[in-house]
């Protein structure tokens, strides 16, 4: 088991960048693939972004490429989401999640992971 506590949401303006992170704690966390997923009030779940273990893959969905970045610093077990030009569609709530699939196309899937934060407000006004 592995404990994720998400920070670094907030209330920023249209055009503006957030960076999330996510700090890990229990298990090994340089043995997971990590994600960022994200929900909106009256949406589903959302795929967001996701890394391998060893930060050699990457993964995004694919209407948030280009202004989202995924990154990971293993000695720190600690994940970011780099959120750049965000958009009032970009309103959620953010998670980080642990897999135990440490890459992979599957890390796209939210049922591939086995641990989640608690998640973070991100809030972009127009």
């Amino acid at each position: 088991q592995v404990q994720l506590v998400e920070s670094g949401g907030g209330l920023v303006q249209a055009g503006g960048s957030l960076r999330l992170s996510c700090v890990a704690s229990g298990r090994t966390f340089s043995n997971y693939g990590m994600g960022w997923f994200r929900q909106a009030p009256g949406k589903e779940r959302e795929f967001v972004a996701a890394i391998g273990f060893r930060a050699v893959s990457t993964y995004y969905a694919d209407s948030l490429k280009g202004r989202f970045t995924i990154s990971r610093d293993n000695a720190k077990n600690t994940v970011y989401l780099q959120m750049n030009s965000l958009k009032p569609e970009d309103t959620a709530v953010y998670s980080c999640a642990a897999s135990f699939y440490g890459t992979g196309v599957v890390l796209k899937t939210s049922s591939t992971y086995n641990n989640w934060g608690q998640g973070t407000q991100v809030t972009v006004s127009s």
